[in-house]
């Protein structure tokens, strides 16, 4: 078995290469024509007007068994991977690789939503799964010096392939409306195979019997099946044929982005600036097949032995031919490695981005001739400018872990890896990438805008003035300067404080109290009244601010008040003999009784009324009354029987302090009970709202 694992080591190199391209430069959103590699409908509303790649290759190495500082391999020309590496063989070791090259190839925008590409790229991948470590570590060391050992059945799959793809890239926007961006692409591939190579085991297991002292008596006894393609009629392998391995076929990749742009509305015709907030990505790469026409398969029967003499002594392809029976077929079918990419991009702030990316195998790993990819996991912040990019990848890919990197783009020149801090730092490093690559970028023009307003100059109706984009880059106006913009401005022509949205403030009644501060606004009066003219209750032409008697008829050389000379007697009258008049009057006062809204305090506009109402009163000392309160019905009917019983005892007591007798006065609230008209209109209403002051008969 030992030649089978040096094919193997042949094919990976046991330390092999990554199967993920370009770590953390396919985050960017200046990888142009690159962008196909991941997902194809990256290149349409791109920042380039078009891309042209030069050359570009991404090479790297990861496996599960061998780790090591990479300082020490490449500084020491002695270095020795059986013992200065880090091993962990186990009896289910994985490596995979792959070569990455870009060659000439660019992209360009058939029209605003529509772009193509066309691209050469080679590659090459391959796949070592579950072989047996400790066989390998048993054999690579000298059997002599092995002890005896059995390996139990054990299925190993190894797959290697050579192709170059000429490909055509179609990529168009589906949706872009308000805040939603949705775009697509596929990719159609022409694939010319180079060289492929696999092997397959089923069941097999190995038995080293190493007691017995000569090489002739060592005997190693195996089991199960072995399955060897990219041979000849002979069996041996072609190495260096290419014309013996060529085949063709054809694939494809198919991939989706959904943008959400919160602030289209600023960046819509910004063709150079991204305009997401986030940004989604899933793509399916690598659908198809090679066809080798001259390939063949052999297929061994392993159950047998041999001893250590014949296994140093004879090519082990030799040794196959002659100590197990096999048959040959033709099988030259080779499957692409499938994949699912998931691409997560958030723009934190500005140029800085922040990227989560996953990469999952499709195909199934035990399948004969079919390449797979490893699973991978990263997150990428990145600062992504026009002629600048960094980034930082950090990923834990499958069989190496985690591993950390760092890259740039600078113009037209791409160097980076997605190992290479793991690599510096950490002395068990089980993988290793580089990347490096050239082109001539072709960004979009910048769009005009002279006053820098947001608004471009094609859409910009000022466009030497600062203005917002509702007003199409004009600033607002201010027709009459009173400091409130014309939008705001509801009189634009007359000056007004902002306060009255820009109109003056009207004095209706003319008697330079402005209606906002005159308390009487449809009736001059003078300023130290608020614009309310004064009354003279008692029509005597003195009025209520210098009359000393306001509710008693008088003359102005006496005030107001009546020039009498006699003291006569107070009248006293009998209840029954009040007439309906004086009621009346007392009830005609009483309109005039004011409260504060919801409460029993009464206005001190309502002391002139009520001082009248004291008069009356005091005219009849043998007459008691009846203070009555009454509310609308708007309310809860508890509440509004309450305020009207505590509206009535107020006036009470307001009468009873100007000195009528408390023994001639009684009050009672009756609520909304007791209206006089309809509460269906507002003056009905207001009409319900009263205080009455009737004669207790």
């Amino acid at each position: 078995m030992k030649k089978i694992l040096i094919i193997v080591a042949v094919f990976t190199s046991f330390y092999n290469l990554n199967a993920q391209s370009y770590l953390g430069y396919l985050t960017d959103n200046y990888t142009g024509v690159h962008g196909i590699i991941s997902n194809p409908a990256n290149i349409v509303d791109s920042r380039f007007k078009t891309d042209i790649n030069l050359v570009s290759a991404s090479v790297g190495v990861t496996n599960d068994f061998y780790g090591l500082k990479i300082l020490n391999a490449i500084n020491n020309a002695n270095f020795d991977f059986d013992k200065d590496a880090k091993k962990s063989f186990s009896e289910n070791n994985n490596a995979q690789s792959n070569v990455d090259v870009l060659g000439p190839s660019f992209m360009f925008n058939l029209a605003p939503k529509h772009s193509i590409a066309l691209s050469s790229r080679g590659r090459y991948i391959a796949n070592v799964s579950n072989v047996n470590g400790v066989l390998f570590n048993n054999i690579v060391n000298d059997l002599d010096t092995s002890s005896s050992f059995k390996i139990p059945a054990n299925n190993f799959n190894v797959v290697a392939n050579a192709w170059a793809e000429f490909g055509l890239t179609y990529a168009t926007i589906l949706e872009d409306s308000d805040k939603h961006f949705f775009k697509a692409g596929v990719t159609v591939k022409y694939l010319s195979g180079l060289n492929n190579l696999y092997e397959n085991t089923n069941n097999l297991s190995v038995d080293y019997n190493n007691t017995n002292l000569l090489p002739s008596t060592k005997i190693i006894t195996t089991t199960g099946n072995l399955t060897v393609g990219g041979v000849d009629s002979q069996g041996n392998i072609n190495r260096n044929d290419l014309e013996f391995n060529r085949g063709t076929g054809f694939g494809a990749d198919l991939g989706f982005i959904y943008e959400y742009r919160p602030n289209i509305d600023e960046l819509r015709d910004l063709k150079e600036r991204n305009k997401y907030l986030i940004k989604i990505g899933f793509s399916v790469t690598d659908f198809g097949s090679i066809n080798y026409n001259n390939n063949l398969q052999r297929n061994y029967n392993l159950n047998g032995s041999f001893s250590k003499q014949e296994f140093d002594n004879n090519d082990f392809d030799v040794l196959l031919r002659t100590k197990y029976t096999s048959t040959i077929s033709s099988v030259s079918k080779y499957n692409l490695p499938t994949s699912a990419h998931l691409n997560f991009d958030w723009n934190m702030f500005r140029k800085f981005y922040l990227n989560l990316n996953a990469d999952y195998n499709i195909n199934s790993k035990t399948v004969i001739n079919t390449n797979t990819i490893g699973n991978n996991y990263a997150i990428t912040p990145r600062f992504e400018s026009k002629w600048f990019s960094f980034f930082i990848p950090l990923n834990v890919m499958e069989y190496s872990g985690f591993q950390a990197g760092a890259g740039f783009r600078l113009g037209p020149l791409t160097v980076g890896s997605g190992s290479i801090i793991t690599n510096l730092t950490s002395d068990n490093s089980k993988a290793a990438d580089v990347y490096l690559g050239l082109k001539i970028p072709v960004y979009q023009g910048r769009i005009k805008d002279r006053d820098n307003d947001g608004v471009l100059d094609k859409k910009d109706n000022c466009p030497d003035e600062f203005g917002p984009i509702e007003n199409n880059g004009c600033p607002y106006k201010d027709s009459d300067k009173d400091g409130t913009l014309d939008k705001d401005d509801k009189c634009i022509d007359v000056a007004g404080p902002k306060e009255n949205n820009g109109c003056p403030y009207l004095d209706t009644d003319k008697d330079e109290v402005l209606d906002k501060d005159d308390k009487c606004v449809n009736e001059a009066g003078p300023k130290e009244n608020m614009g309310c003219p004064y009354l003279d209750t008692d029509n005597d032409t003195v009025l209520d601010k210098d009359d000393k008697c306001p509710t008693v008829f008088g003359t102005k050389a006496n005030n107001g008040c009546p020039e009498e000379k006699i003291v006569e007697p107070v009248k006293v009258v009998e209840p029954a003999k009040i007439q309906d008049e004086v009621i009346k009057k007392i009830n005609e006062f009483s309109k005039t009784i004011l409260f504060d809204t919801g409460k029993a305090t009464i206005k001190p506009l309502s002391f002139i009324s009520l001082d009248a109402i004291v008069s009356v009163l005091n005219e009849y000392q043998n007459a008691n009354f009846k203070i009555e309160g009454h509310t609308d019905n708007v309310g809860i009917p508890a509440k509004n029987l309450m305020l009207s019983q505590n509206r009535a005892a107020a006036v009470k007591q307001y009468l009873i302090d100007k000195g009528v007798r408390n023994d001639r006065l009684t009050s009672e609230g009756f609520g909304s009970t007791k209206p006089i008209a309809s509460n269906k209109t507002p003056k009905g209403k207001n009409a319900n709202r009263r205080v009455e002051i009737n004669l207790v008969k």
